[in-house]
């Protein structure tokens, strides 16, 4: 399956209300994947926790109303995450994934997703159970392929050999968390992901507009990241504080924006096939594009990566 080398994620769209106070809603939503389209993108992700679905719904209209045919556009969603209060309605049992792909299909307007993702490992439900229901939905023709997302090396590994051992479904992507300031899978789950060809499609490649503003607490802390503590403690750690002074450098020397600099970085690492971008603002499209012409030197990737320290393992439950 191809996919363009820019994925729009859509966990910014939704309804007021069900979702975060940063969301934008249908109608500001809508021109975004309208754009994308218009640019090449075919690729785009969302949840069925993101606004509880409301951002499936989003996509999935704006989709039927802007893209030339279905087959024209790559639809990826996720399940794991709780979507009501009652013990099934969360998580990787059967039970829960046969209810959720029907689901989030309902919402999107659509017979079938390209690739189902597990959006986090699910330490109740024994991983077989979880891949066994995976192959029925892509047997039945819900979905074309399985993807998972930000788990430890040794969890995603298991998972590869059980699907191999009982010939069910093999995953072909992994959405990790990996960006200038938070490289932690570099030391196992991207080796992995290479040895076993499987395409790497980073979320928060801009660490949530970190790496895009220079330093100063009125330019950084965007409205998403003063409501996202999770945020501030994966991203303001001093070493943090340099890397971003030598993006912020850079890109005055190169005469780009920080955006482009910060993403053409994880564009230059061969191991990653997409990375997903976020857009609330017209200028967030145009400067994931562009990063697409951004060639960095070996002297100038040196120079952003150098002062890189050993991050806290999170994001992983």
């Amino acid at each position: 399956m191809k996919v363009s080398r820019i994925c729009l994620g859509c966990m910014s769209y939704g309804q007021p209300g069900k979702g975060m106070s940063w969301e934008l809603d249908e109608e500001a939503s809508r021109p975004y994947i309208q754009r994308a389209l218009e640019q090449g993108i075919n690729f785009f992700d969302t949840a069925d926790v993101y606004s509880k679905g409301s951002s499936e719904e989003i996509l999935g209209r704006a989709l039927k109303d802007f893209a030339a045919s279905r087959d024209e556009v790559v639809i990826a969603t996720k399940v794991n995450q709780p979507m009501g209060p009652g013990p099934n309605e969360r998580g990787l049992s059967r039970k829960h994934i046969m209810s959720s792909i029907d689901a989030s299909l309902k919402r999107l307007g659509t017979d079938y997703v390209d690739l189902y993702q597990i959006h986090r490992w699910d330490y109740e439900t024994p991983i077989g159970e979880t891949l066994e229901a995976l192959h029925a939905v892509v047997r039945s023709g819900k979905a074309r392929y399985i993807g998972a997302s930000a788990m430890y090396a040794w969890q995603f590994a298991k998972a590869l050999s059980t699907a191999e051992l009982h010939g069910w479904t093999h995953f072909v992507s992994m959405q990790p968390h990996y960006n200038l300031i938070y490289r932690e899978d570099e030391r196992e789950m991207l080796p992995l992901c290479k040895d076993q060809n499987i395409a790497v499609i980073p979320f928060s490649p801009l660490a949530r507009g970190w790496l895009t503003r220079k330093l100063s607490k009125e330019q950084n802390e965007t409205l998403r990241f003063q409501t996202d503590a999770l945020a501030k403690s994966r991203y303001t750690q001093e070493d943090n504080v340099t890397t971003v002074e030598r993006v912020s450098v850079l890109a005055e020397a190169r005469g780009l924006p920080m955006a482009q600099v910060a993403l053409a970085w994880v564009l230059s690492k061969p191991v990653v096939t997409a990375p997903i971008i976020g857009a609330t603002k017209p200028h967030h499209l145009d400067d994931a594009i562009a990063a697409l012409s951004v060639q960095l030197t070996p002297e100038e990737i040196q120079r952003l990566e150098e002062p890189y320290r050993p991050h806290p393992i999170i994001g992983h439950s």
